[in-house]
């Protein structure tokens, strides 16, 4: 049996092409017009020309650099939601501040308001207000923008909206990554387009940019001789796979509207099963990419569980996960403050992620259908 993957990258067919050209025109080194071409189109996609992009070598990079453009450093508190890959921490290691954990609720399995508020209230008390919040769109799913870009405003604490699974998500009709006082994107392998590695920083002005892309590029003085004033990283995307980049992001409408059906397969064939319910939107403000589709076992009606479900379908060569498991739970982060319940904690328990590459035929959708009824049946 051939395995069908969780979500594999996709490719368009223009990818060799455009890297062709790149090879042709010998801009393989980090810099070239591809660079640009593909920060272009990312700006025009969202609608926020103004607003210039960073093509960076990770979504990663590109956290890190939104949290030192706020000034983000030691000893500073910064709130993110606990349902996320722990990539959407680590940086706030790097610059020595601490992060501060918030509960997931269910709507959206995101950053719950009413803990977020209660979290900066309780920072507050204890005399370190917090300086930024990460925000996360997880799975692809919209956080509650209107309800945390107000508390953002209200206590003027910046958002840093990590986008990175949520490019061609949007909000009340807005896209994702165009809500924080900066974003950010990845183009990893399993991403809904890839350029095989690689992020996006997106910024609020051209001082930000530049100061971006200062810091990216080792940050080099603008002698005739390497002078250096400050630390820098290696982060810059290679134009290489900034081409790659150009030629997705030209098919992500294609493949957003493949990754709404492939969810869409997944409720009309699992939500009438006893204990099964698909992952959705709760409300039309909420337009999801769908970029993984996931299985809800309520644990007390369904046949079988989470594990037993994900070894059935492994027994078949089928690539299924389970969902991030929450951050404060996570022994590397054991030791910082987490405002909530157990939300979080009962999302990861109860849910699957299931295949959702794009290149999946109707046979391979039929496939794990009858597999997933099958291992209902037989549980």
């Amino acid at each position: 049996m051939k395995k069908i993957w969780l979500s594999p990258p996709h490719l368009s067919g223009n990818e060799l092409q455009k890297i062709q050209q790149v090879f042709q025109e010998n801009w393989i080194a980090p810099v070239g017009p591809q660079i640009g071409e593909f920060e272009a189109k990312i700006s025009a996609f969202l609608g926020t020309e103004n607003c210039p992009v960073v093509a960076l070598n990770s979504g990663t990079s590109a956290l890190h650099l939104a949290l030192k453009l706020l000034n983000i450093g030691k000893g500073d508190v910064v709130i993110c939601q606990s349902l996320s890959f722990a990539a959407s921490v680590n940086p706030i290691l790097y610059e020595g501040a601490t992060p501060v954990f918030v509960d997931s609720e269910k709507d959206t399995y995101n950053l719950s308001p009413d803990f977020l508020e209660e979290a900066i209230k309780d920072q507050i008390k204890k005399g370190k207000k917090p300086k930024a919040i990460i925000a996360v769109h997880i799975y692809g799913m919209p956080y509650k923008v209107a309800e945390i870009h107000r508390i953002s405003a209200e206590y003027e604490i910046p958002v840093i909206e990590d986008a990175a699974e949520a490019m061609g998500s949007y909000y009340k009709n807005k896209p994702c990554g165009s809500f924080g006082d900066l974003a950010v994107f990845s183009f990893n392998g399993n991403k809904i387009i890839t350029t095989s590695a690689g992020g996006a920083l997106v910024c609020k002005n051209e001082i930000q940019h530049k100061k971006a892309v200062f810091w990216a590029t080792q940050s080099k003085e603008t002698e005739d001789f390497y002078l250096h004033k400050e630390i820098g990283y290696n982060y810059r995307m290679s134009n290489v796979l900034a081409a790659i980049g150009i030629s997705q992001i030209d098919v992500l409408e294609e493949r957003v509207k493949k990754k709404r059906e492939i969810q869409q397969f997944y409720a009309s064939s699992l939500n009438e099963i006893e204990g099964f319910k698909v992952f959705a939107a709760s409300s039309s403000a909420f337009k999801s990419n769908h970029w993984l589709s996931i299985l809800e076992i309520d644990a007390e009606k369904s046949p079988i569980s989470v594990i037993d479900l994900m070894k059935k379908l492994a027994e078949k060569n089928i690539e299924s996960r389970r969902i991030w498991k929450p951050l404060h739970t996570q022994p590397v982060f054991a030791e910082f403050d987490f405002y909530g319940i157990d939300i979080a904690e009962k999302i990861f328990e109860n849910g699957l992620c299931l295949p959702s590459g794009t290149a999946m035929s109707d046979a391979d959708l039929n496939f794990i259908k009858s597999e997933l009824l099958a291992a209902v049946k037989n549980a």
